[in-house]
């Protein structure tokens, strides 16, 4: 189970940086953005759920926030390594 929420997080956060007009992973997104962001929402609160099954509830509340963060930081730079890499 402590899998799950960190897969469900990461999930959430690339629904939320689909979300956004700077990303450039998902050149049609833009048109599903509040579906993005409401399936981000939803993913966040699964995944506070199930880190509340797997850790209890301020632990799993903590890691679920934590891995959503870590994804959420690390997804510009994979856009940007996308971006720079099919530049030759």
């Amino acid at each position: 189970m402590s899998h799950l929420y960190l897969l469900i997080a990461t999930l959430a956060a690339v629904c939320f940086y689909l979300a956004s007009p700077h990303q450039h992973l998902w050149l049609g997104a833009p048109r599903h953005a509040r579906r993005l962001r409401l399936a981000g929402w939803a993913g966040c609160l699964a995944a506070v759920g199930a880190g509340h099954v797997a850790l209890g509830f301020w632990a799993g509340l903590f890691a679920a926030l934590s891995a959503l963060m870590l994804a959420l930081l690390a997804l510009p730079y994979l856009d940007c390594y996308r971006r720079t890499r099919n530049v030759e």
